[in-house]
C-alpha cells in the first residue's frame, strides 16, 4: 500500500515538473490558469486518493475539483497581471 502511495507520488511530481515546463513565457505570457489547473489536479488526485476508502473513484474526483479550483486561482492571476509590452524588437 505504501509502496503504491510513493510511486503515485513520484510519477505525480515529475509529471508537474514536465508539463510545467511546457508552459513557458516565451510560449503563453499569461499561463497561470495552464499551471494552476495543472497544479490542482495533481494535488487534487494525491489528496483524494489519500482519503477516505474510494481509492482511484476518489482520487479522480479529487483531480476534477482541484482542476477546476486551480484553473479558476490561476485565472483570477491572470486577470491581475498587466499584459506584456512589445518592445518591437531589438533595441
Amino acid at each position: 500500500m505504501k509502496r503504491n502511495i510513493l510511486k503515485f507520488i513520484l510519477v505525480s511530481s515529475t509529471s508537474i515538473a514536465l508539463l510545467n515546463g511546457c508552459t513557458g513565457q516565451e510560449v503563453a505570457p499569461n499561463n497561470a490558469t495552464q499551471t494552476g489547473a495543472a497544479t490542482g489536479a495533481v494535488a487534487g488526485a494525491v489528496i483524494g486518493y489519500n482519503t477516505g476508502s474510494g481509492g482511484g473513484k476518489n482520487a479522480a474526483v479529487g483531480a476534477l475539483i482541484g482542476t477546476a479550483l486551480g484553473a479558476g486561482i490561476g485565472n483570477a492571476v491572470d486577470n491581475s497581471n498587466p499584459e506584456p509590452v512589445e518592445t518591437g524588437g531589438w533595441q
